[in-house]
């Protein structure tokens, strides 16, 4: 693959209780453990930020597919849930929901704009055979 564009992050300190920059300082953030898995809270973590980059990512795709397809789009979302739980293994394990609204247009449309979006999407693709990723598009 030729890149088009590199991001490139380091995180520092305690792992999920630590930091985390960008080489070009746009984030710069403490992470901290989720209350939820036992941690203080209070600060982004690893599935915190990769549910907000997944629904943005897939957002643009959903947008780019609609454009090829001559499909007016307005006032359209996309929601992301990334779960974390145990893989049985001694692991874990993420899972994700993304729930597509696409206003004014008929669902059998939108869903088929959603799935088209799901294989192009570069998160999609890279954990497509991975983890289980759900695409429904709700009513808004």
């Amino acid at each position: 693959m030729e890149a088009i564009y590199t991001a490139e992050a380091l995180a520092t300190g305690g792992g999920r209780n630590g930091h985390v920059r960008t080489v070009d300082g746009i984030l710069d953030t403490d992470v901290r453990v989720p209350k939820e898995m036992g941690g203080s809270g209070g600060a982004p973590n690893p599935e915190l930020l990769f549910a907000a980059g997944y629904a943005a990512c897939f957002h643009g795709a959903l947008q780019a597919v609609a454009r090829s397809q001559k499909v007016t789009l307005e006032d359209t979302s996309v929601g992301s849930r990334v779960h974390i739980g145990s893989n049985g293994e001694g692991g874990f394990q993420l899972a994700v929901e993304l729930e597509v609204v696409i206003p004014n247009l008929p669902h059998d449309e939108a869903q088929a704009l959603a799935d088209a979006a799901h294989q192009v999407c570069p998160y999609s693709n890279a954990t497509r055979g991975n983890i289980e990723v759900t695409v429904t598009v709700v009513e808004d």
